[in-house]
């Protein structure tokens, strides 16, 4: 039998790419495919694959999309920016413009340096609050993912409020030795990994919806108790708001919970889709980065002018409060129509079905032209390019991939 294009690209793949993918996620191992579908193109709330297939797009880029897919507004501020030229390692006007909408959707943000992606501004951020308290160590949270440097690849120690341990090949002891490890919402391990360490510990750092374990809400009082468990330590506080940044409201998971980290990460939305981030917070802090202070950070791509126009087509659209309530109704009607076939966890423009056999489910909805991500424990986005009609077609698959499965 002759392999399809989709097989032929995969094979092809893997002779020239690790795994043959560019992020270990897109290989589909953890539902049970064989290979990936490739995209070819993609419009509003659809992505069409090399094979002529469509599939409703819950993944929106892993949520970067709020207006969908080529929104013609974001493409338009894209191709005029590139009539003026691609990179330029040097300052923009775009870049002042962009850190004036950052500043103003988030109050704890004084000052804000734009990268290049949300690993790079997670190892700045931890950089930042190592330099600004003169000490080494930082606690995370079981499941929380910040991206891939090597002191934020550390997974549980032993027991409660112990150091880390590496959880990747190639990071080494030390590196994650410095981190302390404690559950999610579990705010008494926190505050024993503060009276532990708390003497030398530079920072919290929390995603204040966890978004890589499903998207699972804070608990009553926990963000307010990191809060204050970094007030009593002198430690920052520092919120990865990567996902929720500009998606559960404009000013993110701190605007909707009302809680003020020091430090905050942003990345997906504020780019509008292109490869860019952010970190910022308490002036103090941040005058410690080069070129003002002795914390170094540098890159030539750093608000980029692609990406910085990219991203104010979506953040000055975003300042009107109707997006964030059509979001609510979309994702609300979304969570209806999936509730009878599992748990259902959402928070604004965000949600995760939690249910045995996902792998059959992901296979069965794929099959029927819908594209969920390739991962129980990620979440799906809603986007404005969703309609009435996307979402009784999702709800519709999911009830005959579980019928079929059944049967």
């Amino acid at each position: 039998m002759a392999l399809g294009t989709r097989s032929k690209l995969f094979a092809r793949a893997r002779r020239l790419i690790p795994g043959g993918v560019n992020s270990p996620v897109r290989a589909w191992r953890a539902v049970g495919a064989d290979d990936p579908f490739f995209v070819a193109r993609a419009e509003g709330a659809y992505l069409e694959d090399v094979e002529g297939r469509r599939y409703v797009d819950w993944v929106m880029s892993w949520g970067a999309l709020v207006f969908g897919h080529a929104d013609p507004e974001t493409v338009e501020a894209i191709t005029d920016a590139a009539r003026d030229g691609t990179s330029f390692g040097a300052p923009t006007e775009r870049e002042v413009e962009l850190a004036e909408e950052i500043v103003d959707a988030f109050p704890s943000v004084e000052l804000v340096r734009l990268v290049s992606s949300g690993t790079e501004a997670a190892m700045s951020a931890i950089r930042v609050a190592r330099g600004f308290t003169a000490r080494d160590r930082i606690l995370k949270f079981e499941g929380g993912y910040h991206g891939h440097s090597d002191a934020l690849l550390a997974s549980a120690g032993s027991g409660l409020a112990t150091l880390g341990i590496p959880a990747s090949a190639g990071v080494t002891t030390g590196a994650a030795s410095d981190t302390i490890v404690t559950p999610y919402n579990d705010v008494d391990a926190a505050a024993a990994a503060v009276e532990r360490y708390g003497e030398g510990l530079a920072a919290i750092i929390v995603e204040p919806v966890a978004g890589n374990i499903g998207v699972v809400p804070p608990a009553e009082g926990f963000l307010e108790a990191l809060r204050g468990l970094c007030d009593a330590s002198g430690a920052l506080l520092i919120f990865d708001e990567v996902i929720t940044g500009f998606r559960v409201a404009r000013g993110g998971a701190q605007e909707r919970f009302g809680v003020k980290p020091d430090l905050t990460i942003l990345g997906k939305i504020v780019g509008g889709g292109l490869p860019l981030a952010a970190f910022g917070g308490r002036a103090d802090a941040m005058e410690r980065l080069a070129p003002g202070g002795n914390v170094y950070q540098a890159g030539t791509l750093s608000g980029n002018p692609l990406a910085t126009a990219a991203g104010l087509s979506v953040l000055r659209r975003l300042r009107d409060p109707a997006v964030y309530d059509e979001l609510e109704v979309r994702a609300a009607k979304l969570e209806r129509g999936l509730r009878p076939f599992g748990k259902v966890q959402r928070v604004g423009a965000m949600l995760t079905l939690f249910r045995p056999g996902y792998d059959e489910l992901f296979r069965g909805l794929v099959a029927r032209g819908v594209y969920v991500a390739p991962s129980q424990y990620e979440a799906m986005f809603v986007s404005l390019a969703h309609g009435d009609e996307e979402i009784d077609k999702t709800v519709e698959a999911v009830r005959d991939a579980l019928a079929d499965d059944r049967g």
